[in-house]
């Protein structure tokens, strides 16, 4: 129970510091609301849901020999969210009560969160520390459940501190434009700085 009590502490302190995945859905949830904020945190989660798996089925081993492919994608990744950045950067004042989500909002926060290297690695070396060495694949599986969830709920809260905000920019929107851009381009240069260490 100790061990568990440390890893939410642990993830919660992670949580709080932005990175791509922060990022994104930040600049999602102030350009396009809370519901878009929200498909975007389950994009993300699910990303990282799939790297947790990984990890757990032993596969960060084979991963690794396959980074070279997870480092082109990884690229893609980070020229798509710089062109989006740029794009929205640009966008003339827009009424926010007419702006629709986008339904590709969720596969590409699913793409950025799968594709980032740096995650992977670190989450190959993290949750170890949380379950002994004769733990159980059960029991590794629990404990990135744990992770998993502690990670989504404070990415929620990311997504709703945003949406907050977006009322402060409604009579200002090329300022949100420019800060949503602003997000975005930071999401692409934090997934273009996350290496393989």
């Amino acid at each position: 129970m100790e061990n568990i009590l440390m890893l939410i502490a642990a993830t919660m302190i992670l949580v709080s510091i932005p990175g791509p995945n922060v990022a994104l859905i930040v600049a999602n949830s102030l350009q396009d609301g809370l519901r878009s904020g929200l498909v975007t945190v389950f994009g993300t989660t699910c990303g990282v849901a799939i790297q947790l798996a990984l990890v757990v089925l032993g596969m960060a081993a084979v991963i690794e020999v396959a980074a070279d492919f997870l480092q082109w994608i990884k690229w893609g990744g980070v020229l798509y969210l710089l062109w989006l950045g740029v794009k929205t950067w640009r966008l003339p004042a827009s009424d926010l009560d007419a702006i629709q989500a986008q339904p590709a909002v969720f596969w590409r926060a699913c793409i950025v969160a799968a594709t980032n290297p740096k995650t992977l690695l670190f989450n190959a070396a993290f949750l170890p520390q949380f379950v002994g060495s004769s733990a159980t694949t059960l029991q590794f599986a629990f404990i990135a459940v744990v992770f998993l969830v502690v990670l989504m709920l404070g990415d929620l809260l990311w997504a709703l501190f945003a949406n907050a905000a977006r009322p402060l920019l409604h009579k200002a929107a090329g300022v949100r434009n420019r800060m949503t851009g602003a997000f975005l381009i930071l999401a692409g240069i934090g997934l273009a700085l996350s290496r393989r260490v």
